[in-house]
């Protein structure tokens, strides 16, 4: 008897997959501009709208969301007026964020069970209304990285040019930091903030072993991630294990398994002998006695 004939297993995949598709396609961004720990600052700011949520007995979900937009705000500010470097921006988010949440969280009347469900994640919980939430919001983030590609790859390639160029760079970074907000709240659901940041840069960092193009990569990086989600659900329902960590254990071992096999293939490459050019008949041979 198949699990998945259960609406609230339904849910689970369905989540998975529409996180394991929008998660990749903003990570790209995230890797180009090397901000790959962005998701986990972003994720524990995110905690303490939790805890916030939880304190006051409000929405911890839409709490979430409006600590992690102004964490990622702030931290998009900081680094564009440089009175800080990136790396010691992120820092003070992972710290203040985490002890805020833990703090507001243990002022509060919740378990620890209601913790470790934004922690770890607690994908088969999913009720219809929080699908609804994941759906728009996840196809919101695709559509925008999709359609703004040019002009994001631009400012995460190369700043000063896409400022000289005539783009609206502080718009563009404000809007990714904003995207990233977004999907690090409905991922929480997934994955848990503490492995989030997982689903959007592994799927990216596999694809970067098989293809050059920015185009080819962030194809390869979605597929990648609805693989991760798809199988990493499957896997839970089969061998009762966490959805949250499955997915990400799946994601890791693509990671590993592409790599050994890419290095490989680089390693029969070089062996093969490479073939003599033959002249045509028109070349002239020099030397010889």
């Amino acid at each position: 008897m198949s699990l998945f004939q259960y609406d609230f297993m339904l849910r689970a995949l369905l989540g998975a997959l529409i996180i394991g598709l929008a998660a990749p396609a903003l990570g790209i961004y995230l890797v180009q501009r090397r901000l790959a720990l962005i998701g986990d600052g972003i994720g524990h700011v995110a905690l303490t709208g939790v805890g916030a949520g939880l304190l006051f007995q409000t929405s911890p979900v839409l709490m979430a969301v409006v600590a992690a937009t102004i964490g990622a705000v702030a931290i998009e500010l900081i680094r564009e007026r440089g009175r800080t470097s990136g790396d010691l921006a992120l820092a003070l988010l992972f710290y203040g964020g985490i002890a805020g949440g833990v703090v507001l969280v243990g002022l509060s009347d919740s378990t620890s069970a209601n913790l470790n469900a934004y922690l770890f994640g607690a994908l088969t919980t999913t009720h219809p209304e929080d699908l609804i939430t994941i759906a728009v919001l996840g196809a919101a983030v695709l559509v925008t990285m999709l359609l703004l590609r040019p002009a994001l790859f631009a400012v995460c390639h190369d700043e000063e040019y896409a400022r000289v160029s005539g783009l609206p760079v502080r718009a563009l970074n404000l809007l990714l930091a904003i995207t990233t907000a977004i999907t690090v709240t409905i991922a929480m659901r997934a994955v848990g903030v503490l492995l989030i940041s997982a689903l959007m840069v592994v799927p990216v960092a596999t694809a970067q072993q098989v293809t050059r193009g920015f185009r080819s990569t962030m194809a390869a990086a979605m597929a990648l991630g609805l693989f991760a989600a798809g199988a990493g659900i499957w896997m839970a329902a089969v061998a009762d294990t966490a959805p949250g960590a499955s997915v990400v254990v799946l994601a890791i071992a693509s990671f590993v398994v592409v790599t050994l096999l890419a290095a490989g293939w680089r390693r029969i490459r070089r062996s093969r002998p490479q073939p003599t050019p033959v002249p045509e008949p028109h070349e002239v041979v020099l030397g010889g006695s």
